[in-house]
């Protein structure tokens, strides 16, 4: 049995997401899928198990050439994903999981069902008992309970989405061992992962995409070294460095914890001073949008504590927050940043006076059309969010920000914008770190990172393991951290 992509191509607008991609995949290979953020992981296996259509190319399966349309017919073809959050109905018993779902046409009888279930637990070493309820569940036993479905429904490529995130060592180690197996017994496996320690240790082969493109194909275990220069080669320094000139320690995080969903920052432990800029570096889910969600204090402290000019604020409302000058920008300037619907004149109202009781329409509609013009928003007062480019989306949510700034976290300032926005947006971004205010932002871009921070901090699985000067590292050494190896 074979799985071969021939010259898969997709596109989003003028992204080129991904661009003639052509991988063999034999039988019983566990194939690692490397690549930075961005780079067109997700959106190749998303093709492959039928959730997205190819805008070129052909996926076959021993072959014969698969018409993906859908989930389903992935799955009637012989292939399954295990999603990074294993999409199991919580309230369903095990048994019940396995036939939610199926065409009406197949009858099943409930107790050959249980029957089938425990076959496959015994053969692949999973502990699941049919009449437990999945809400009870740990993730890896739901993993398990996603993988043993996928089995009965007669996957014979299965492919595993970042599997590892959200499971202890102990669940990894099963989960390891299950994927041997099932590799074993002539399955292909598809093992997506930006762990560079896991694709070493578990796959046979490795492809590397690098913004959208197929840079090579490897076989493992190879120089570590090889992985991270195919992953984050083409770097070039086309901008100058910040020369930031920092004040005092503002902000510092003592040993903090927190978590939010299924991502979990432990025991960060850093300072910032007055008007520094700090880079988050790492993949998305290593922890960077909790740590800036909770320096803005939307996120709430477990363990640990932070202070703010000296002040123990761990506790402290996220109304204390927003008074005392923390703002935050999510990447999603459209669905979490801005309110479509709203009018730009609207949505200044909203950031106008807290203690009036009224809206004074009139000047919020000065205030735009004066924010408007200051900012070179393409747009009128009564122009809503959706309306706009994301570049003047950004612009938006910078003009919406308020005078008195003291900590600014950002995720992705610039992602998805043309040359001249990104050189726009860091110009504003430069300037309200001259007037004092500390800047802490997340990017995919190693460019962005090293051209205008003063520090890099690495995340990896939810931790900082890298500290480092922007004017010292090299890409080299960030890829690396970013891949989870530390000298």
């Amino acid at each position: 049995m074979s799985l071969k992509l021939l010259n898969i191509s997709k596109s989003f607008g003028t992204v080129l997401a991904n661009n003639d991609i052509s991988i063999d995949i034999g039988q019983g290979e566990i194939h690692g899928l490397l690549g930075e953020n961005g780079a067109g992981k997700s959106t190749l296996v998303n093709i492959i198990s039928g959730s997205l259509t190819s805008d070129a190319g052909t996926v076959e399966l021993d072959g014969e050439y698969l018409d993906l349309s859908s989930p389903t017919d992935a799955i009637e073809a012989g292939i399954g994903i295990l999603h990074q959050e294993p999409l199991v109905f919580l309230p369903f018993s095990i048994v019940d999981n396995f036939l939610a779902g199926l065409p009406k046409s197949r009858d099943f009888d409930r107790k050959l069902v249980r029957d089938d279930i425990h076959k496959i637990s015994q053969e692949y070493g999973f502990d699941l008992d049919p009449d437990t309820v999945a809400s009870s569940l740990t993730i890896g036993e739901r993993q398990q309970l996603e993988m043993a479905r996928l089995l009965w429904m007669g996957a014979r490529v299965l492919i595993l989405d970042e599997p590892t995130t959200a499971i202890s060592e102990a669940q990894r180690e099963n989960l390891f061992k299950t994927i041997e197996r099932l590799a074993a017994s002539g399955m292909s496996v598809i093992f997506v992962s930006h762990k560079l320690d896991e694709i070493q240790s578990i796959c046979d082969r490795v492809t590397v995409l690098r913004k959208g493109v197929l840079i090579d194909t490897l076989t493992v275990p190879c120089p570590t070294s090889d992985l991270v220069n195919l992953m984050f080669g083409g770097y070039t320094q086309s901008l100058p460095q910040n020369q930031t000139v920092l004040g005092q320690d503002l902000l510092i995080l003592d040993g903090i914890c927190a978590k939010e969903e299924t991502s979990t920052i432990e025991e960060v432990h850093c300072k910032f001073s007055e008007g520094e800029i700090i880079g988050l570096a790492g993949l998305e889910g290593a922890g960077q949008r909790l740590l800036l969600r909770n320096i803005t204090g939307l996120t709430k402290t477990y363990r640990g504590s932070t202070y703010f000019k000296g002040e123990n604020i761990t506790n402290h409302s996220y109304k204390w927050y927003m008074e005392n000058g923390f703002h935050y920008l999510p990447a999603d300037r459209a669905g979490e940043g801005l309110i479509q619907g709203l009018t730009i004149t609207e949505h200044f109202a909203l950031t106008g006076n807290q203690s009036r009781k009224t809206i004074d329409w009139k000047e919020s509609r000065q205030i735009a059309e004066c924010k408007l013009q200051e900012y070179s928003i393409r747009g009128t007062v009564t122009s809503k969010p959706e309306d706009l480019s994301g570049g003047n989306q950004q612009r938006l949510l910078l003009a919406l920000m308020p005078d008195n700034l003291s900590v600014l976290s950002m995720e992705h300032p610039t992602r998805g914008l043309d040359i001249e926005s990104a050189e726009w947006i860091w110009q504003e971004l430069l300037d309200r770190s001259k007037s004092g205010t500390t800047i802490i932002f997340s990017s995919s871009d190693i460019n962005e990172l090293i051209n205008f921070s003063d520090r890099i901090l690495v995340c990896f699985s939810g931790k900082i393991i890298g500290n480092l000067s922007s004017k010292e590292t090299t890409p080299y050494e960030i890829g690396s951290l970013i891949g989870g190896v530390q000298s």
